[in-house]
């Protein structure tokens, strides 16, 4: 008697939650600015909240080309790293203000992106993915090499961003709940422009791409230009984040730029759910959530998520959030 009074409680709950998701999944945005309100009180520190929002877009923006274009890249390292060199240089070596920095951040990374797309859209599969890998490590090279600007080996120091003025007042960036906000309000902008993107003809045509590159191409779609403006775009994000990256960090590591970066995208994104729009948080979150709390007992906390990632390319391929969302059938 008891085990079937339990069974509409179960139903219950599980018909709220799917109600909740349900809300989340088409106010997207409205659900957005929520949760970047209320994340830092679910987090253990605030610094953690801020990793998981910066390596998050990271993630959004190789999402972008991976989950919603179809195209797998192993350069995503190039556009994080850039981003983060060139607002660090602006604003170290030439002395222009934290804001326009950023803005210049972000186009050597778009402009990067643009280049190395136009080299690599040649290509298809794992040649595609082996070219941008390439093309990466040599920017990797030629950033290590310019010591006098980028700091070699021991990285860009000295991005120390003490006080902004934003909208008549001064704010104090090194405390951390100061620096979440001003960071999650460009995180917030940049899903919301993403948001458009795929709301837009031009997302219909990139899952297009997706599914099937032949009948786009058939139906008139010019596949080698929509990849082009995709993988720019998904620069574009990433160079933000790298942008973010460095003034959060108040350093620009030589790491940013290495391969194991682009292989830590391509890590968030299939945990968290490839061509979802909250995957890529969730496996930035996972990851770095289990990194922070295994790196307690050991410093192999990889083995740990390397034995997660596994389970869910084996058992679960549309990842965290998208295995849920097909769960509940959202």
């Amino acid at each position: 008697m008891s085990m079937l009074a339990s069974e509409p409680v179960k139903v219950a709950e599980e018909s709220v939650f799917r109600r909740v998701l349900l809300l989340i999944a088409r106010h997207r945005m409205l659900s957005v600015t929520v949760l970047l309100l209320v994340f830092p009180l679910f987090m253990p520190y605030t610094s953690l909240a801020i990793n998981i929002l910066v390596l998050g877009l990271y993630a959004v923006g190789f999402n972008l080309m991976f989950g919603y274009a179809g195209a797998l890249s192993f350069g995503h390292a190039a556009f994080l790293g850039m981003g983060a060199y060139g607002c660090g240089i602006a604003f170290v070596k030439f002395g222009i203000p934290w804001l326009p920095s950023i803005g210049i951040g972000v186009l050597v990374a778009t402009a990067l992106a643009f280049v190395m797309g136009y080299l690599a859209i040649r290509t298809r599969g794992i040649y595609f993915a082996m070219v941008t890998l390439a093309l990466s490590q040599l920017v990797y090279y030629t950033v290590f090499q310019a010591r006098t600007w980028t700091g070699g080996d021991d990285g860009l120091r000295g991005v120390n961003l003490a006080k902004i003025n934003l909208v008549g007042f001064e704010f104090n960036f090194l405390n951390p709940t100061v620096r979440y906000y001003v960071i999650g309000a460009f995180v917030l902008f940049a899903l919301w422009l993403l948001s458009r993107i795929l709301e837009s003809p031009f997302g219909a045509v990139l899952e297009g791409l997706r599914e099937n590159e032949a009948r786009a191409r058939a139906c008139g779609y010019d596949v080698s230009r929509a990849r082009l403006i995709a993988f720019t775009l998904s620069g574009m994000f990433c160079g933000l984040a790298g942008a973010l990256y460095a003034l959060h960090l108040s350093i620009v590591p030589i790491e940013t730029l290495h391969y194991t970066m682009s292989g830590l995208a391509v890590m968030m994104a299939i945990l968290g759910g490839m061509g979802t729009f909250f995957g890529p948080f969730v496996g930035a979150a996972t990851i770095l959530l289990i990194e922070d709390l295994v790196s307690l007992w050991t410093v192999h906390w990889q083995l740990f998520v390397g034995a997660i990632f596994i389970v869910f390319v084996l058992f679960f391929p549309k990842g965290i959030w998208g295995s849920l969302l097909e769960r509940l059938r959202l």
